[in-house]
């Protein structure tokens, strides 16, 4: 299986996820206690042509990204109340874990297969990167949302920028702009 450069395999996990009340606040929290970063942060995002539920998405969130050697750490700050997938998990669980995200090279293939196991697409967008996401609902057998995230070049090499900022990162500049 072919790896991506941030030393994760394609097909695989790179990514847990949590969404928090205050980002900078998770962000500080992250660097005090746990010595992750640098942090790359976002400080708006929608998606392109996001739909959520079957219905067009206007939800705003924040997003952080780090690595935590080479599992990739998202965070991610509801910014209103419109309804997303963000939203659901707080009202359903409250804040904390959200999702794992696995990298794909068929995002079609992989979403279709998904769907004939059991999972319902809950969310789906347009990411910086030039690729998609498809965030799936598996059910009450998985703790949260599995999100597939399509292994384009653009992804592979702002991850690979990311995970290589936080090899040897001496805690200087904890929060970088996302990009």
């Amino acid at each position: 299986m072919a790896e991506f450069g941030f030393g994760q395999p394609r097909g695989g996990i790179v990514q847990t996820a949590y969404v928090v009340p205050d980002v900078r606040a998770a962000i500080a929290a992250w660097v005090a206690d746990l010595g992750v970063g640098p942090w790359f942060l976002l400080e708006h995002f929608t998606g392109v042509d996001a739909v959520y539920r079957g219905e067009p998405s206007r939800a705003d969130v924040a997003i952080a990204m780090a690595f935590a050697g080479h599992m990739q750490i998202e965070l991610i700050q509801p910014l209103d109340d419109a309804p997303s997938v963000y939203r659901e998990t707080v009202q359903q669980r409250g804040w904390g874990f959200h999702h794992v995200g696995l990298a794909t090279d068929d995002l079609a293939a992989d979403v279709a297969a998904r769907e004939a196991a059991g999972a319902t697409v809950a969310f789906r967008a347009g990411v910086p990167t030039g690729g998609t996401v498809v965030y799936l609902d598996g059910g009450p057998a998985l703790p949260g949302f599995v999100e597939l995230i399509e292994g384009t070049a653009g992804m592979d090499d702002m991850f690979t920028r990311y995970w290589l900022a936080s090899v040897g990162w001496d805690g200087r500049d904890p929060v970088r702009p996302f990009g």
